[in-house]
């Protein structure tokens, strides 16, 4: 298997819960090497760039709302088979349909409030993780 990279935002809600350091201790507990991240604060602009993929959804002005809200802290996160792993680990969208013991059915509040972004594809990871973060700022840890 090889190994892969996915982009994982740690949202407002995470942040304004306390929760960065739970969320980010179960991701490397769960094998996960975090080789990017910051804390920053999307503007409404920068949002709506990020999530354009959904520009044409009725939840489009919430979510840019929403994640320009307050802080979040973004993260390139690398492990083999990291896509589906880290789907798995953060549990689904929804989190009133998480299974037991993920992210999100432990912290979420709501569909709108889910703590966490994580990519769905290794394409998707390539080009979230390039919205954030530039390869010198990348810190591949092989160790």
């Amino acid at each position: 298997m090889a190994v892969e990279r996915t982009l994982t935002i740690l949202k407002p809600d995470c942040v304004k819960k306390n929760l960065i350091g739970e969320v980010t201790k179960r991701i490397q507990e769960s094998g996960f090497k975090i080789i990017a991240m910051k804390m920053t604060r999307l503007t409404k602009e920068t949002a709506g760039g990020f999530y354009d993929v959904h520009r044409e959804r009725p939840f489009f002005g919430e979510l840019t709302d929403f994640m320009s809200s307050g802080a979040s802290v973004p993260m390139i996160l690398e492990k083999e088979n990291a896509i589906a792993d880290f789907r798995k680990l953060i549990g689904a969208t929804n989190p009133a349909e998480a299974d037991k013991g993920t992210i999100r059915a432990d912290f979420a509040d709501s569909l709108g409030e889910n703590i966490v972004h994580g990519s769905d594809s290794v394409e998707n990871g390539k080009i979230e993780a390039a919205y954030f973060f530039a390869e010198s700022e990348v810190v591949a840890n092989r160790s």
